[in-house]
């Protein structure tokens, strides 16, 4: 088991889709450690999970952490549906060797439901489910909850203008600025994050239920993408499944950062052994 005082391992690497885009990802932890798939929400991207994946290397967890499809420092797609999402999760699974055995996999939001959809998916590829405040049932709005991104601008010459033109928005996307050749770019592109969540609204329960892997829900009381009623009724629904509860907003993870390990790495040690 590695040394809690030892650094976390810290690479970025790429895999190159059959269509040409580019998907990149973290791999976090113990170069022999066990394999965990994360996934980040919207918005999001995999280094979000570092702070998690410093917790779990302790335990000889290995996160493999992927800027999904128009995140982070992997190429927009022309479709945010879940078969998109999936087959770039299986494709990075394959490329990882990691395609023939079950592994755990953890994710936030959107990340929790493209998650438990891999699992429904692929019942033998995931050996236990970490949803951190991902719904089963979104209602459908018209416009979508992400909505209030659009007309934001992409680029901008400098940070600083882009930045300002986000606006209020601004401490939303200032740690994803990324150099672009029109000088900086946000992490993720409005209209591509509106157009995913538009595609993520709507009742994901069946699916939710239809995996038998053991699950623990990681819920933030103070949610307002997943109410709490609705939580509860996650955790009664589906079999084997553990439902905890901290005082939080929709990042619990983030927001709580060491509760949420201690869960998830009690959780672990509990279901994978």
């Amino acid at each position: 088991m590695p040394n809690a005082a030892e650094p976390v391992r810290f690479l970025r690497a790429r895999l190159v889709l059959p269509d040409g885009r580019r998907l990149s990802y973290l791999d976090l932890g113990p170069a022999g450690g066990r394999p965990l798939l994360a996934l980040h929400g919207h918005l999001g991207e995999g280094v979000d999970f570092v702070p998690l994946a410093r917790r779990l290397a302790r335990d000889g967890w290995r996160v493999f952490a992927p800027d999904q499809r128009g995140h982070g420092d992997s190429d927009r797609a022309h479709r945010y549906d879940r078969a998109g999402y999936l087959d770039d999760l299986e494709r990075l699974l394959t490329h990882l060797g990691l395609g023939e055995r079950p592994l755990p996999v953890l994710g936030h939001s959107l990340g929790a439901v493209n998650g438990y959809h891999l699992a429904a998916d692929r019942p033998g590829a995931v050996s236990a489910l970490v949803n951190v405040d991902g719904p089963a049932h979104l209602p459908v709005i018209s416009p979508p909850p992400l909505s209030f991104l659009r007309g934001l601008p992409y680029t901008a010459p400098t940070r600083g203008e882009l930045l300002a033109a986000c606006g209020s928005l601004a401490p939303l996307f200032e740690r994803g600025l990324r150099l672009h050749p029109e000088g900086w770019r946000l992490g993720c592109h409005p209209e591509d994050m509106i157009d995913s969540d538009a595609r993520l609204l709507g009742d994901h329960g069946e699916v939710w239920s239809a995996s038998e892997c053991p699950a623990l829900l990681l819920h933030g009381t103070a949610s307002t993408v997943l109410p709490t009623a609705q939580a509860r009724a996650m955790a009664d629904r589906r079999p084997r499944t553990e439902l905890v509860e901290l005082d939080a907003d929709h990042w619990v993870h983030l927001r709580r950062p060491e509760e949420s390990a201690a869960a998830v790495r009690r959780f672990l040690a509990g279901s994978c052994r």
